[in-house]
Order: C-alpha cells, then structure tokens, then sequence
C-alpha cells in the first residue's frame, strides 16, 4: 500500500531533509586519504543528532551505524570500521535522518585521490542517471519509465544495473512502498500520482551486475569485485512538479574533485 504525503508532511520531511544534506556536508569535509570510516559514522551521528534529528540507519534490523559506508566494490550497506581510505579509493556514503516523524534518504560517492579515468567515468555515469531517472519521475508517468531511463543510460555506457537492491517510497517509514527499480519498461509499474514521496539511488556496475552478501549479513559487494557507484535523492511528486527534497549541494561545497 502507496502511503500519499499532504504538502505539510512533504515540509516535514524537506526539514529532515535539510539536516540530512548539511550532515552529508560535515561528514564531506574528513573525507580523504587515512581517514577511518569509523570516524565519518561519528561526524554523521553526532550532526543529526545535535540538530533535533535521529540517524534512520542506526538500530534499523540491527543495523550497527549512523552511515552505511561502502568502499570499492561494496555496493551497499557495508559497516563503517577502521579501514582508512586509500588514494584510488571510492567510497559511497548512504545516510538517512528521522525528524518530526518522518524520514529522508540519499547517497552520494566519493573518490579518493588519484581515482582511474574509467572508475571517474563509473561515478559520473551513475550520478547522471540519478538525475535522467528523476527527470522521469513526474505526475502521470509510471514508475518503470523511471527506471527505464536510468537503465537504457547506463547499460548504453558499458555498465550494469543491480537488480536485487531497489529505491523505495519513504516517509513515516524508511522502507515503503512501491519499489523504485533501476531498471523496467517504459510504461510500467505504478502510476505516479501526487503525494508520492519515494527514494530513487541508482547502483550500477562496473563489471557484471551480479552481486553477493558477506557474512555479516549486511555487506552487498559485486560478485567480479569490480567498482560499484550509488547516488540517492529523496523527491516528491505534485501534479505541477517534482521537487528533490534531499541535496548534495553541501558535499559538493566541501569536497571537490
């Protein structure tokens, strides 16, 4: 069941929104070389906290941390830890924050240092699908046109689309319903109709779109071990428009590449 927002309730979750973009922008200005992933959890956990918001990610199944932070082939939900990010590294930071009710979600990758040409191609590719996808994401079309373009965009390039792990509506919970696929027909799926607030986070591959779950029950890495890239916006659907709740902007005031 599709649970529709009113426009307070999209107001509430652009405030949570807005504390999650500005915790992004803290945890953006420690990312790089030997810095402990733990200590970006930290940085994370202590902003939401500190501005009247709750981290979505810590406690949720268990989940042990305020980020999840994926390194490399990591594709999603791996666990912040010791490990102190390398030049050539890539690093995907997803985070979500829970305000007045209500939750918001988004992801954005990160390369460390000297990154090689085609796993900086990865990373742009990825994120311009993100935005194509929500370019699709309007009153009137239907879910799979969504994940259609994002698809046709990337596998055009040469990557791969994860088709196991999907976007999500969001809002009082952090999972809803629908299911927001990276992939799809056009023309299929749910109709997008106003009140929808759902999360779209492409994860492509830069080798096979097979996938594998480590033992901690959490960690999503690519079955070749090659990179994977995730980009994540939270947006509301109107009649008249959609708006991207969720920004990357204070990342990329803080870190630049």
């Amino acid at each position: 069941m599709i649970h529709y927002k009113t426009s307070e309730e999209v107001d509430i979750i652009k405030e949570s929104a807005d504390i999650l973009g500005r915790a992004h922008g803290e945890v953006a200005k420690y990312v790089k070389e030997g810095v402990k992933t733990s200590f970006l959890d930290k940085i994370a956990e202590e902003y939401i906290r500190d501005h009247q918001g709750v981290p979505s990610f810590k406690g949720y199944n268990g989940f042990p941390a305020a980020l999840c932070i994926s390194v490399n082939e990591v594709v999603v939900h791996g666990f912040p830890s010791d490990y102190e990010l390398k030049d050539g590294d890539i690093i995907s930071v997803d985070c979500g924050v829970f305000h007045q009710g209500f939750h918001s979600d988004s992801a954005y990758t990160y390369p460390i240092g000297e990154v090689s040409p085609s796993v900086l191609a990865l990373l742009k590719a990825t994120k311009d699908s993100l935005y194509l996808g929500i370019e699709k994401a309007v009153f009137g079309n239907r879910l799979g046109d969504v994940g259609n373009t994002i698809q046709k965009f990337v596998e055009a390039k040469g990557y791969t689309v994860v088709r196991e792990l999907v976007g999500h509506g969001i809002g009082r919970n952090l999972h809803e319903s629908p299911e927001v696929p990276n992939y799809g027909k056009k023309g299929s799926g749910p109709l997008l109709k106003a009140g929808m607030v759902i999360a779209i986070e492409p994860m492509v591959n830069l080798g096979t779109r097979n996938i594998v779950q480590e033992r901690d029950g959490w960690t999503i890495r690519t079955a070749d071990r090659k990179p994977s890239a995730h980009y994540e916006h939270t947006v509301a659907i109107f009649e008249d428009k959609t708006e991207v709740l969720t920004t990357h902007k204070y990342i990329e005031e803080n870190f630049k590449f």
